[in-house]
């Protein structure tokens, strides 16, 4: 990509326990530790989107809100399909998953599960996943490019 390029796309920052996609190009990048995004990119239409959630699974009470991965990964293919997207024509890419903070109880392994629901979800809904970078004790940054689904990372330490 030209620098020019990079100059007239627009930019999105992505929260926590978001989901953003667009008809129109967008440079999205989103900072994880034991969160995952799921980066999806359609290679007929050339839109892309991407998730950013906490923890792997809703538990049925409160709202259903794309914190969880359950509902972030849902939510994001029928933003995809809401734009014109064929879940054939989607591929994906999972990043983030790591064990950055020094879990007790309930959140032990956060990271872990985040990255294994975010594989059978995908799995059981036939897109597959064509590139990742996952788990390990950091944490990165990443910029998602949603025209051409290229995704770049770098690795950030705990300060």
């Amino acid at each position: 990509m030209t620098k020019e390029t990079l100059i007239s796309v627009k930019t999105h920052f992505l929260y926590p326990s978001a989901i953003f996609a667009s008809r129109e190009p967008y440079l999205v990048s989103t900072i994880l530790g034991s969160c995952v995004s799921v980066c999806m990119w359609d290679k007929i239409t050339g839109m892309g989107g991407i998730n950013h959630y906490m923890l792997p699974l809703w538990n049925g009470q409160g709202l259903a809100s794309p914190k969880y991965g359950n509902i972030a990964i849902v939510k994001l293919i029928d933003k995809m399909k809401s734009f014109g997207s064929r879940s054939e024509n989607l591929t994906a890419k999972i990043f983030g998953g790591g064990e950055v903070i020094q879990a007790h109880s309930i959140h032990y392994n956060i990271g872990q599960r985040n990255i294994d629901l975010a594989r059978s979800m995908l799995a059981e809904l036939n897109i597959p996943i064509i590139a990742s970078n996952t788990g390990g004790k950091a944490g990165r940054k990443i910029l998602f490019n949603t025209q051409t689904g290229e995704v770049q990372h770098k690795f950030i330490n705990a300060q």
